[in-house]
């Protein structure tokens, strides 16, 4: 049976509503600056600090993205810095995903990687206990949190976390928070992002 193509009242009630895309139209800009203060913010902490990186890995290169469709939903995020090059990956992503929540999060793969996981076991207890979690997904680009999807980074799991990252081919370390938490509500998304780059940075840095 062929869906139809009749509007509902909710969806004419929607089309209709002028306010609502101004808010929305509002909202995004407001996002895009809190991104691009997030970048100022990250560059600062990129410029003081050693990291192990990838061939070509250059920590000026970012960049600002905006849609409409992750997973139906609109999004925006921040990769800064940003590196895909080669089939090697070291990017931290501040996504902002409407009607979900905000996620900071650091991707890797390639030539590194055994480094990364070297690191974040021997450094484990400086980077468990601060609200991270270790995706599950067997690649980069899935954003759900939860059970079967990430695993909380804590001091008592080290053994099960061992585990799990000796059979990844990719290591992806997130935070998500939610849109009512006050550092969010409040605009301190460059505070946000930055302090989640900190408590990774023993898993990357030299």
């Amino acid at each position: 049976m062929p869906q139809s193509l009749a509007f509902t009242n909710d969806e004419t009630t929607l089309l209709a509503d002028a306010q609502f895309f101004r808010q929305k139209a509002a909202i995004s800009a407001k996002v895009r600056r809190m991104l691009e203060e997030t970048h100022r913010a990250l560059q600062a902490d990129l410029d003081s600090v050693t990291l192990v990186t990838p061939p070509g890995f250059n920590s000026k290169i970012h960049q600002l993205v905006k849609g409409e469709h992750l997973e139906d939903f609109p999004y925006q995020y921040l990769d800064s810095p940003k590196h895909f090059l080669d089939g090697n990956t070291f990017t931290f992503r501040t996504l902002v995903w409407w009607g979900h929540y905000v996620v900071c999060a650091m991707l890797l793969e390639g030539s590194e990687l055994r480094h990364y996981k070297q690191q974040f076991l021997g450094r484990f207890h400086q980077v468990a206990g601060r609200g991270l979690e270790l995706s599950l997904a067997p690649s980069l680009w899935e954003w759900k949190r939860g059970e079967g999807y990430t695993f909380p980074i804590t001091h008592d799991r080290k053994a099960q976390i061992a585990a799990i990252v000796a059979e990844r081919h990719l290591i992806k370390v997130l935070r998500c928070f939610s849109f009512a938490d006050a550092s969010v509500r409040d605009g301190q998304l460059p505070h946000v992002a930055c302090e989640t780059f900190r408590a990774m940075l023993p898993i990357v840095a030299r």
